[in-house]
């Protein structure tokens, strides 16, 4: 069977990887019998590298405050809408949870590729597959963007404070600007996100349309319209972003 690869796309030394990766299986393995990160390789600052460097070219040094419950929240709500489905319970995954490599889903024809692959190319199998990648990420929207509503407001609260903080010092307005800063840039990784996730979901729609023609694509197109509608939702600006009913009590 062939071992996936990490993406191309990282930002690590290989060295730091394969020693990180080593430890993991060290403390038992990468993914626990969910899908999910091993508790013990778990660590509550595990996606505090969201938002940094949103200097672009130019990186600004992070913020030195203590991460809210809400920001820290929102950094882990936006891990799982940003990390490709592929990605998810490899060999690796656990070094994508610390940033140790960088992925999306930019390249529309990988995630068409990389599931055909795993899917070991079962039409059915594949269709399925889509379908609950789009469905998974629709249950993960409200709750990221309804902590992201609270995380924008209370930043504009703090952003009009600082005027009447007394004895205000440069190195606390600073940080709290660089603060304010990374959570708008995690908010931007997300949308931006999103909209690589729609497209490479179509270019997998289509071509399974037109190759392997099915009734399932009737129920992938009806459930990436329904991802479309929510995203469309949250293109205004917050506070006004609400937790939408979830699937299970719309049924």
């Amino acid at each position: 069977m062939r071992i996936p690869q990490p993406p191309r796309t990282q930002k690590i030394g290989w060295q730091r990887l394969l020693a990180f990766i080593a430890l993991s299986f060290l403390a038992g393995c990468a993914n626990s019998d969910f899908g999910e990160v091993n508790q013990t390789l778990v660590t509550d600052g595990i996606h505090d590298w969201l938002g940094r460097g949103s200097g672009g070219a130019h990186p600004v040094p992070p913020s030195k405050f203590e991460y809210t419950d809400d920001e820290r929240a929102l950094r882990d709500l936006a891990y799982p809408l940003i990390e490709p489905p592929y990605d998810r319970q490899q060999w690796y995954s656990v070094a994508g949870e610390y940033g140790l490599y960088h992925s999306n889903m930019a390249d529309h024809r990988k995630y068409f590729d990389r599931v055909m692959d795993e899917c070991h190319r079962s039409p059915s199998a594949v269709y399925a597959r889509l379908i609950d990648d789009v469905r998974n990420d629709i249950t993960r929207l409200s709750q990221f963007f309804e902590t992201a509503g609270r995380v924008v407001d209370t930043d504009q609260k703090r952003q009009k404070s600082l005027a009447y903080v007394s004895f205000l010092s440069k190195s606390e307005r600073v940080n709290a600007l660089r603060r304010i800063r990374e959570n708008d840039h995690v908010v931007a990784i997300v949308r931006q996100s999103l909209s690589d996730r729609v497209a490479s979901y179509h270019f997998a729609l289509e071509r399974l349309v037109i190759t392997t023609p099915s009734a399932q694509a009737v129920q992938a197109e009806q459930s990436l319209n329904l991802l479309q509608n929510h995203i469309a939702r949250y293109q205004t600006l917050p506070p006004t972003w609400v937790r939408e009913p979830s699937l299970a009590s719309a049924n």
